[in-house]
């Protein structure tokens, strides 16, 4: 016996409505039975096409995140400093004050941390790209490992946003921005 069809129009409604409980309430409060309410469907409508809440919340957040965009200024610092204001795009969200439960629950979630892993490494693909090319021009002697470089950039964000429960104001994304440039150059830049 054939599957039901698929609903692109359903599974939108349900992303969507998922999307503005989770930045309206956070991830912590978010109820599959309320994300299946406010798109007009049934809770076995959410169940069919994703196991877990955590599942549901990668696959949203891999859809609604802002993009982090590939600049190529034709400057390590430049690039820099724009790599840096996309990522804050998304740690300045409403939703990531929840994220510490998301990333309990894919601990009991193997496909969904899967997921998550996957879309934290596309996210980090156009910095990888950054530093690559600032190699390429010769404003980085030696390549790094390019996973550290971005926990460089994503980790005082991450820590200011979650742990400091502070903004992410302009002169702190041009100070993390300058500090990541003259670890990779190995030179000292003013501000």
């Amino acid at each position: 016996m054939p599957g039901r069809r698929r609903d692109p129009d359903l599974e939108k409604r349900l992303s969507a409505a998922a999307w503005s409980l989770l930045q309206s309430r956070g991830y912590d409060a978010l109820k599959l039975s309320e994300v299946a309410a406010q798109a007009h469907a049934h809770r076995t409508d959410v169940y069919r096409r994703w196991s877990s809440k955590a599942q549901l919340v990668v696959d949203v957040l891999a859809e609604h995140l802002p993009p982090v965009s590939d600049p190529d200024t034709g400057a390590l610092r430049t690039d820099l400093r724009a790599i840096v204001q996309d990522f804050a795009a998304s740690w300045s969200s409403s939703w990531i004050d929840g994220l510490m439960g998301l990333v309990a629950d894919l601990h009991h979630e193997p496909d969904a941390e899967l997921a998550f892993r996957r879309m934290a490494e596309s996210r980090g693909e156009p910095l990888r790209q950054v530093v690559t090319r600032a190699a390429r021009r010769g404003e980085i002697g030696e390549l790094p490992d390019l996973s550290l470089v971005g926990d460089l950039i994503e980790g005082p964000l991450m820590h200011r946003r979650m742990l400091g429960r502070r903004p992410l104001t302009p002169d702190y994304l041009d100070a993390v921005a300058a500090l990541a440039h003259d670890v990779l150059t190995g030179t000292t830049v003013a501000p």
